[in-house]
């Protein structure tokens, strides 16, 4: 979500005559966008600006939150709201940094106000984009008459099941989408449990473009926990989500997020999120350490999971994920995988398959950005190994 802002800013300054330069210290204009969802970024902000030149102008936008806009004021020459870019930030046309995948956000803000987070407060309330300037963009992006030939479409929004435009919902979005000639694919992040129902799966089950593989933020297996965090759904109806889909599509790639220490989670609360991880098999997961932000509620607890024992609820979470992912992966050694090459390294690329797995194979030509056939021949926790049928 902050690349995707950052394409838009870059699409307005060069709109003014500005171009990019190779290093922020060949810049007249540094524009940072920040993220305030971990302290961690803001902080890095603080450690940018004291590379700033006296004869630079220098900018902050993005998700910034009131009590920090006071302070960085006296660093920065200008603390501005990412929406004064323009009247309609996101129907700016962004300046894509990337030709073969785009993020296209379809809402921002969040209504929810998950104890740990300050999108809320920094965003502000869900505004949903109307679907046919959502669908106008991808069908610029993926039809080569239009000038674009994109292989891959991320959708976003901070919780993408609560989209509305007043007409169209989430799952007719996706098949409006899912019905745009062109080869593609259609991913989405992120989505909350407590909106993710059978309308969502029924679009997701027709596959065609839609691709299966979903992430599901369950952050915590136990509900004491999970009502701390103001997540509103229980460990069971979570269960039950799962298993509904996947029924309708069996073999789906499902990932989780997970915050392990946070305040008041018990050994034996945590215990649970254990069992939750052994018996759901998640494919990956996105484990984090829970440390305080300034501004939410979770803040005004006591944090007091001592850090050591946070590192080691994370270890034990990694170590069944490596269990769980290997035998997976395992099963997919000497099968065909499509798979969009999206990095290189000399003579290996890395790319993903449907399925969000990061496929690694060799090749002497450049095959940067294509969607390729690979026959799977060797499988690791969170990387396999490949060798392109065709080149």
């Amino acid at each position: 979500m902050n690349l995707s802002d950052s394409e838009r800013i870059a699409a307005v300054l060069e709109s003014q005559n500005y171009r990019p330069v190779k290093s922020m210290q060949e810049a007249d204009l540094v524009v940072i966008n920040a993220c305030s969802v971990r302290q961690s970024a803001i902080d890095r902000i603080y450690g940018v600006a004291q590379k700033f030149k006296k004869n630079q102008k220098t900018i902050l936008t993005g998700c910034v939150l009131k009590k920090d806009r006071q302070k960085f004021r006296e660093i920065f020459d200008d603390v501005l709201d990412i929406k004064s870019f323009a009247n309609d930030f996101l129907a700016i046309t962004p300046k894509y940094s990337n030709k073969f995948s785009a993020n296209v956000p379809i809402m921002t803000g969040c209504n929810n106000f998950c104890a740990y987070c300050v999108v809320p407060y920094t965003r502000d309330r869900e505004i949903s984009r109307p679907a046919n300037e959502i669908i106008s963009e991808i069908k610029n992006l993926v039809n080569p008459p239009a000038g674009g030939n994109c292989k891959e479409i991320w959708l976003l929004g901070q919780n993408v099941n609560s989209y509305k435009d007043g007409k169209t919902n989430f799952p007719g979005l996706l098949r409006a989408i899912n019905k745009i000639p062109g080869n593609f694919w259609i991913r989405f992040t992120s989505s909350h449990p407590k909106d993710f129902n059978e309308d969502v799966i029924n679009a997701l089950e027709i596959r065609g473009k839609i691709t299966p593989y979903l992430n599901l933020p369950v952050q915590a297996g136990d509900d004491k926990v999970l009502k701390l965090m103001n997540r509103h759904y229980t460990v069971k109806q979570y269960k039950e989500k799962i298993k509904k889909l996947r029924k309708k599509i069996p073999d789906i790639s499902i990932s989780t997020d997970i915050i392990v220490g946070f305040p008041g989670e018990t050994k034996k609360q945590f215990e649970n999120t254990v069992k939750l991880f052994r018996e759901i098999k998640f494919d990956m997961a996105y484990i984090n350490k829970y440390s305080p932000r300034a501004g939410t509620d979770a803040a005004k607890l006591k944090d007091d999971v001592l850090w050591e024992e946070k590192k080691r609820r994370e270890k034990v979470l990694t170590e069944i994920l490596k269990q769980t992912a290997l035998e997976k992966n395992k099963q997919l050694i000497g099968k065909e995988a499509t798979v969009l090459i999206n990095e290189n390294r000399e003579d290996n690329y890395f790319g993903k398959d449907e399925y969000y797995k990061t496929i690694k194979v060799k090749s002497s030509k450049n095959i940067l950005g294509k969607l390729l056939k690979v026959k799977i021949t060797e499988a690791r926790p969170f990387i396999l190994e490949g060798e392109l049928i065709h080149e």
